[in-house]
């Protein structure tokens, strides 16, 4: 029986890697960002990053499972297809997955009880399907680096 992606990609061996990894995707594209939306990505994080240094990091980590778990079902079709880059399948279904993604962005954003952390996020949510969608090349690509 095959695993699963989550069984796979939390693995001991793999999951601090794969944090940390995600950690440096997120800050790679938030450097990347331009035009106005970008701008209020980058105000967006630093802000974060200002009042609770470690958040981010730790959001990566606590929302992991649940981000994997969203993409679990892509990667059977995706392995069932024959597709080499998964970055490119998730690609071509871009909105849908980033739909899929942020909605347990949403979720946490929904449950938080941090004042500062509710106005970022809805300061960035508005525009935030395309930038999820813009990553999920990178995101594909790195999902494959450890799952095969």
């Amino acid at each position: 029986m095959t695993a699963t992606l989550q069984e796979i990609l939390s693995s001991p061996d793999t999951q601090p890697q794969l944090i940390a990894d995600s950690y440096a995707l997120i800050e790679q594209e938030v450097a990347e960002l331009s035009g106005v939306s970008g701008a209020a990505v980058k105000l967006a994080y630093k802000t974060v990053n200002t009042f609770l240094p470690d958040h981010i990091h730790f959001m990566v980590q606590a929302l992991l499972p649940q981000l994997v778990e969203q993409l679990e079902p892509y990667w059977v079709e995706f392995r069932a297809s024959g597709s080499s880059e998964f970055g490119d399948y998730l690609a071509k279904r871009g909105d849908e997955v980033a739909q899929a993604l942020l909605a347990v962005t949403d979720r946490m954003a929904q449950a938080s009880e941090r004042p500062t952390i509710i106005k970022a996020y809805k300061a960035v949510r508005g525009n935030a399907a395309k930038h999820v969608e813009a990553a999920l090349p990178r995101v594909g690509d790195m999902v494959l680096k450890y799952a095969h």
